[in-house]
């Protein structure tokens, strides 16, 4: 592999959580000591793993962590008064609920519930609302991670256009917002397509940054990319595969080998967006105990999660 012009996210991601153990300490020196709460429900393998990582990273930042595992019947009262709990709990200061939740648990009604001031998933309806304003306060990870990306890269999307491939309120559509709003490091004209966008071959040929987000393996060809774009690939997929001894392999939305060739800068996968998102989650949860250590009201402002 050419790493000429590879974008390494696990590089950058070690040097956040080191900036914020830094932090961390400086606050521990002023008695205030970090938590995170995680509450994650049923046996779902890549959910242990993701909050296992979460975990790692947040004790050997110095965060508090309480992992709260519930069994795969836990009932909606149960989930929602385990959420209350935790809401009302001030020795964390951020809170989330590990996604995919056992069938039957309404997912929606159970992110509404968590305290918009500890939401550092960014998935409470206010926290996407600030978004949508141009106003961004816990924004989600993963598109934090990309902006992060592109910033430390010296990816400055102003007057460029980006296309994001892929339309979830957990990475394309936030992470247009990001990208769109009038501030630094940001203010690209943004194009967002999704299943039913006609063309969209040809307009993601047209992008500056180029982002793929959809979930679908090697869905982005060569012949969808510009001649030195910035190509972020932020989708993880499993395809099987007998010669590895896990028996699968991780592949991207975009077909990584063809596209490098064309592209200035371009993440891998693994290793570019994917350790982003846990280091994004520890700064959300340092921006979340600033937020409610310094009496900050939901009708306030003047806090970012991109500062």
């Amino acid at each position: 592999m050419n790493s000429d012009n590879l974008i390494d996210g696990k590089s950058i991601a070690a040097q956040i959580r080191e900036e914020a153990k830094q932090e961390v300490e400086r606050r521990l020196k002023l008695g205030r000591h970090p938590g995170l709460a995680i509450i994650m429900v049923g046996d779902d393998p890549a959910s242990h793993t993701y909050v296992n990582m979460k975990e790692k990273a947040s004790e050997e930042i110095g965060i508090k962590t309480l992992i709260l595992r519930l069994p795969s019947d836990t009932d909606q009262a149960t989930l929602m008064r385990k959420v209350g709990e935790i809401n009302r709990d001030p020795s964390y200061h951020g809170f989330i609920v590990q996604s995919p939740l056992s069938e039957g648990l309404d997912e929606a009604t159970v992110f509404r519930a968590i305290d918009p001031l500890k939401d550092v998933d960014g998935f409470h309806p206010y926290n996407l609302g600030l978004l949508a304003l141009g106003q961004p306060r816990l924004a989600g990870c993963t598109p934090l991670g990309v902006m992060e990306l592109l910033r430390r890269y010296k990816v400055d999307p102003q007057g460029k256009h980006a296309v994001v491939i892929g339309r979830s309120h957990v990475v394309g559509m936030p992470l247009a917002l990001l990208l769109a709003r009038k501030a630094e490091g940001a203010n690209a004209t943004v194009t967002l397509c999704h299943s039913r966008t006609r063309n969209l071959a040809e307009i993601a040929c047209q992008a500056d940054i180029l982002i793929a987000a959809l979930g679908r393996p090697h869905f982005v060809t060569a012949e969808m990319v510009k001649e030195g774009a910035v190509v972020i690939d932020v989708g993880i997929n499993r395809l099987e595969d007998a010669s590895s001894k896990r028996g699968y392999r991780l592949c991207g939305d975009v077909d990584f080998d063809a596209v490098q060739k064309k592209a200035f800068l371009i993440t891998p996968v693994p290793g570019g967006v994917g350790p982003m998102t846990v280091a994004m989650l520890m700064k959300n949860t340092l921006l979340a105990e600033e937020l409610q250590t310094s009496g900050y009201r939901l009708q306030a402002s003047g806090y970012s999660c991109l500062s």
